[in-house]
């Protein structure tokens, strides 16, 4: 995993050694003051020598100074390491998650990959900046305090014989247990950060399906499963603390003890034994630090696995076949015995054998029932699902000849799901074509009929959309994509029954719109009524994952018996709302 991590952090090398060497440097000017403090008491106090007590006072003021400013310096080389590491880190996943493919995002769930990218990077960070510190200050305290305090007294060092291997056994055993209780935190984190998530996200309907109750006992039991572990996790690390005080304690009453009874019989000095007292303490106090980083260090490592596993995430789709400078020609668009399945072990196949060829410029409706394939079929032109079988080609070559950018560049799609981000509406259009100018925005707009609404609003363009364009209604919604996706001049336009939720008027207008203006551009209807796609060059019927039938209307009329009874139904239902 370091191997993995280490380039994250490399740029900041050269601050981790600074904070390194201040960290070690602090230690040793902070393990100096006790040893001229023996001297105050051993000699200048002794001997009564004021200029002595003066001189050694001044010195242990300068050690002061001198360790406090290297502690400031490891703090600041710490914190940019940490930070710039952390930052580094977050950028390394989200470019990764950028480049997945659907089903690499379904594999770890959004809510995970959003815990993946900020607490368990804050957790990576932290442990640097404090690993900077305390894993450097506390080995370097430890051993050279412990090689003072031998100078000072070996037979007084005996203590640390029982002292030494009761602490490690104590770290042991806690650090054994606490390890997967980290790894079940990270993972019930997940799991609360996913509640609130599809909560927050559809509100709308929780509202109106008055389950606000509901939503509140699944979060509470979420935050429960969650409050438990991280009560089992941190309970396991706070019985550590009083178990190591005890063993301090002990031992500093101990060398009390022993030392005492030197003193007394005078092959000891008091100033040594005080010195002793600092040292042990200062020994203690770094092991208990060095037991608290490797705690923190264990839930390190769960959470370095967990942004480890994003990383090495392979994309499912990838341009490994791709030819650099391959651009899209035409819009002509082929399936050549297609099947296709959402995972490898399902054994369901939603698209089976599809064989389909369409010429540029042509219009192709898409009717079926709910589960006929209609959104996967589309889906697989701009590559966002890979074909398991068979090969889908646009513009004369295989989908997987383009770069994802080349062919996506040529491929306008309008999801089901219709999606603004907040900014403004003209911020939106933008992402069609960054360089359009006023008159396309307002062409695009005309042809998607948003013009109708965005006109009567009195920043025009520049009107806030809110979060997710909270703003507009799901009609003027659906308009604002479909221009979004028109300014970007495709040889492909795909509507992903992109205008169910505007009415049957403006629905030909936008239709009528697609037949002057994108008249070289391949369009893709799929709809709900038979009257958005009755005018289209070719309609495929789909129903279980095949194409049982296609032709022009008339055709489907006299040849397809689903077609037949499906726009029977619509014109009863249409003649009945008259």
């Amino acid at each position: 995993m370091m191997k993995q991590l280490w380039p994250h952090a490399r740029p900041y090398r050269l601050w981790i050694l600074a904070g390194i060497a201040c960290s070690a440097a602090e230690a040793v000017f902070e393990l100096l003051i006790p040893l001229v403090m023996s001297d105050i008491v051993d000699i200048g106090i002794q001997n009564g020598d004021q200029n002595y007590i003066l001189q050694k006072g001044g010195l242990m003021v300068l050690l002061a100074m001198v360790s406090l400013c290297f502690g400031l310096g490891a703090a600041v080389f710490s914190s940019v390491a940490g930070q710039g590491f952390g930052a580094n880190l977050r950028r390394a996943e989200y470019d990764r998650i950028q480049d997945f493919a659907f089903s690499n995002i379904e594999r770890f769930s959004t809510a995970s990959l959003v815990t993946r990218l900020t607490s368990d990077v804050n957790a990576m960070q932290m442990t640097l900046m404090m690993g900077m510190r305390l894993l450097v200050r506390a080995p370097v305290m430890l051993v050279s305090a412990l090689v003072l305090s031998v100078r000072i007294s070996y037979q007084l060092s005996n203590v640390f014989l029982v002292a030494l291997p009761l602490l490690l056994a104590v770290v042991c055993v806690i650090l054994v247990q606490v390890g997967p209780m980290f790894r079940a935190l990270q993972d019930k984190t997940d799991a609360l950060n996913l509640v609130v998530q599809e909560n927050l996200a559809g509100i709308r309907v929780v509202k109106s399906f008055v389950r606000e109750d509901h939503e509140r006992e699944k979060f509470a039991g979420r935050n429960s499963d969650l409050k438990n572990t991280s009560q089992r996790a941190f309970g396991a690390v706070v019985i550590n603390m009083p178990v190591m005080m005890l063993i301090v304690y002990g031992t500093i009453i101990a060398v009390m003890w022993f030392g005492g009874h030197m003193v007394f019989a005078g092959t000891l000095l008091p100033g040594k034994l005080m010195t002793y007292f600092t040292y042990i303490t200062q020994i203690m106090m770094s092991l208990m630090m060095v037991s608290m980083m490797f705690m923190m260090l264990t839930r390190s490592v769960a959470c370095a696995k967990r942004i480890v596993e994003v990383l090495n995430e392979t994309p499912a789709i990838t341009d490994r076949n791709a030819e650099n400078h391959a651009a899209v020609s035409s819009g002509s668009v082929d399936f050549d015995h297609v099947s296709f399945k959402y995972s490898p072990e399902s054994p369901e196949w939603i698209l089976k054998d599809v064989n389909l060829h369409i010429r540029s410029g042509q219009t192709v409706g898409v009717l079926g029932g709910t589960g006929s394939g209609k959104t996967t079929l589309v889906s697989l032109i701009p590559r966002l699902y890979e074909a398991d079988s068979g090969t889908v080609s646009v513009g004369g070559r295989p989908v997987d000849a383009y770069t994802m950018e080349h062919l996506r560049d040529a491929v306008s799609v309008v999801l089901q799901k219709n999606t603004l981000f907040s900014g403004t509406i003209r911020e939106n259009l933008l992402w069609g074509n960054p360089h359009a100018a006023d008159e396309e925005l307002w062409a695009a707009c005309r042809a998607a009929c948003a013009s109708e609404f965005l006109e009567r609003m009195p920043e025009g363009l520049d009107t806030d959309l809110g979060q997710g364009g909270v703003n507009v209604s799901g009609g003027q919604k659906q308009r604002l994509c479909i221009a979004r996706a028109i300014l970007k001049k495709p040889k492909v336009l795909i509507l992903d029954d992109s205008t169910s939720a505007v009415d049957t008027a403006t629905d030909a207008k936008i239709r009528a719109a697609f037949a002057s203006e994108l008249k070289d551009t391949t369009k893709f209807i799929i709809a709900q009524r038979v009257a958005s796609v009755r005018e289209a060059d070719v309609i495929l019927v789909m129903d279980g994952g095949k194409i049982v039938a296609q032709g022009t209307h008339e055709e489907l009329m006299q040849t397809c018996e689903i077609y037949r009874e499906v726009f029977q139904s619509q014109q009863e239902g249409a003649s009945m709302d008259g």
